[in-house]
């Protein structure tokens, strides 16, 4: 499904439509929502950022795993500018959090859910791993003292420094729970996130 937002081209992945379908059959909607909004408010804050700039993005892909943003902009932008874009998506999540924590305590149940999906999706976006916002943080970073080729060598290191020890608690949860596949899940879409990217440094 495609449309467009003023120069904004919006595609919308069937699968994930097909997912939702799924989830309201076996009664994980909420879960499922609760996870989406906490990705489009990530998402929504790196859009946010490029637009204050002045670079808004060409392209947004929401498919089954992630929500893709297309930007041939980023080396027409400032360090500062990078930096702070790419930070804006787990910043979102990590207000989201407090605000939705906030009012589960004033005695709203649904917004503890909310709360614990943006807390889980900034987190995980921290990761210095290549395809996450942490390694696109690390390697805007190291290219300030560094080359290019160098400071790419460093983040790959990184990444995969991260990704052994994250494979093997997947292992480990699911032989511990029987049926958790979630961690190993994870992983597996770093995997494929990491070879499949078409711009994997800023």
């Amino acid at each position: 499904m495609r449309f467009k937002i003023s120069s904004t081209e919006i595609i919308v992945s069937y699968l994930l439509i097909c997912l939702a379908a799924i989830c309201v059959i076996a009664g994980a909607f909420e879960n499922f929502i609760c996870c989406l909004i906490s990705v489009i408010i990530h998402e929504s804050g790196h859009i946010t950022a490029m637009c204050i700039f002045g670079f808004a993005p060409d392209r947004i892909k929401i498919s089954l795993f992630e929500i893709s943003i297309n930007d041939k902009s980023r080396h027409k932008r400032t360090f500062w500018q990078n930096l702070i874009i790419i930070f804006s998506g787990p910043f979102y999540n990590f207000i989201c959090f407090i605000v939705f924590y906030l009012l589960y305590l004033i005695g709203n149940e649904i917004f503890y859910v909310i709360a614990m999906a943006n807390l889980s999706v900034g987190l995980f976006n921290m990761l210095p791993v290549l395809s996450l916002d942490g390694g696109q943080l690390l390697y805007a970073i190291l290219t300030r003292f560094f080359s290019d080729v160098f400071s790419e060598k460093i983040v790959n290191i990184i990444t995969f420094i991260f990704l052994f020890p994250l494979f093997a608690l997947g292992f480990l949860l699911l032989f511990k729970s029987k049926y958790n596949f979630s961690l190993l899940i994870v992983c597996v879409y770093l995997v494929f996130s990491l070879v499949c990217k078409d711009s994997k440094y800023y």
